[in-house]
């Protein structure tokens, strides 16, 4: 099948789907129903070494819980034997606490944040998605439509976006279409090298990765067609009542309609019998982050934009400290409602 054939396929299940003759309801699309709130505390643990002990200057920025309609963080608390200030990004509700420490340096600097939350399942109102209204090009959407280091707008991305693309259809069932296509071509497969940077052109090519990959190919595909795409960082919660958290998980969102629709594309993958459920919700069974790409932060680093920010990003006399170096460890325990 070409990709044309099969966004004609695809299509004709968005187009099914709209008119009601397959409705499936979130509590059908797992045996164990999608979180729908989750009250838990989070505890985020990282050791940076100081390799250079005669360095004259040490900075981290350490990325914090995201406050929006859908989670609520309080008792918010961090532990770090350096000074440290917490720092409004100015965009995308993106805060970090920023470390600072002047010679003489320590061997390591440890920090320790806390803090307990409420998450809430998010689900768009797919009939105002459904709408077939023109989609912003400027304005604070703008971004939303621009390519990222690691997400062209252009060469292959374009090409497989105009094999998906057709004519005389919302932003919704586009969108629909660019998610079953990346849903059926690509594996949840964290082997071999090259995964996990995000990168639309590997995802594309290789057809597996993790979120990151998964992701960055939906939001590709999606701004190529004018429709605002972004992208969120944050970690997932297990269904246990606590425990270790071994990594993050990042999303998707895109505009249609005048509201924004979540995307979680690897989860679907993960797990089909949820493959409806994760085209227009969230489960609550994550805590967001940081939002966006090519960050450059505040105050600003030495380096180069950061691809995204979830673990701790740290500089020694303006040299950033290698990722693989920063001890971390990340857990959660459920409270109360």
């Amino acid at each position: 099948m070409t990709a044309k054939q099969m966004a004609a396929s695809m299509l004709g299940i968005v187009l099914i789907l709209s008119a009601g003759a397959r409705a499936e309801t979130p509590q059908s699309a797992s045996s164990a129903p999608p979180d729908r709130v989750r009250s838990f505390k989070f505890v985020y643990h990282a050791n940076i070494p100081v390799s250079n002990r005669s360095a004259k200057k040490f900075e981290a920025w350490i990325p914090l819980p995201r406050e929006d309609a859908f989670q609520q963080v309080r008792d918010l608390k961090i532990e770090t034997p350096v000074h440290f200030e917490i720092v409004d990004q100015g965009s995308n509700g993106n805060r970090v606490a920023h470390l600072e420490s002047l010679a003489p340096l320590p061997a390591s600097v440890h920090v320790t944040m806390t803090f307990a939350t409420t998450r809430r399942e998010e689900a768009a109102d797919m009939t105002r998605a459904a709408r077939d209204l023109p989609e912003p090009t400027d304005g604070p959407l703008a971004e939303y439509l621009e390519p990222n280091r690691l997400v062209p707008l252009t060469g292959r991305i374009a090409q497989v976006s105009a094999n998906l693309s057709e004519t005389n259809i919302t932003s919704l069932q586009q969108a629909r279409v660019d998610y079953e296509y990346v849903t059926s071509i690509m594996k949840y497969d964290k082997s071999g090298t090259g995964w996990g940077r995000g990168d639309a052109l590997y995802a594309c090519d290789v057809r597996h990765g993790n979120c990151t990959d998964f992701h960055s190919l939906f939001i590709g595909l999606a701004r190529t067609r004018g429709i605002p795409a972004r992208f969120t960082i944050g970690f997932p919660i297990g269904s246990a009542a606590s425990g270790d958290v071994p990594g993050y998980h990042c999303w998707a969102e895109f505009y249609a309609g005048g509201v924004w629709v979540p995307v979680d594309a690897s989860e679907a993958s993960k797990h089909p019998n949820r493959h409806e459920y994760y085209f227009g919700h969230l489960d609550a069974a994550r805590v967001a982050f940081t939002m966006g790409r090519d960050l450059v932060l505040k105050p600003p680093q030495n380096g180069a934009p950061l691809n995204y920010l979830i673990y701790p990003y740290a500089e020694i006399d303006g040299a950033p400290v290698p990722q693989k170096e920063i001890k971390t460890k990340f857990s959660y325990a459920d409270v109360e409602k």
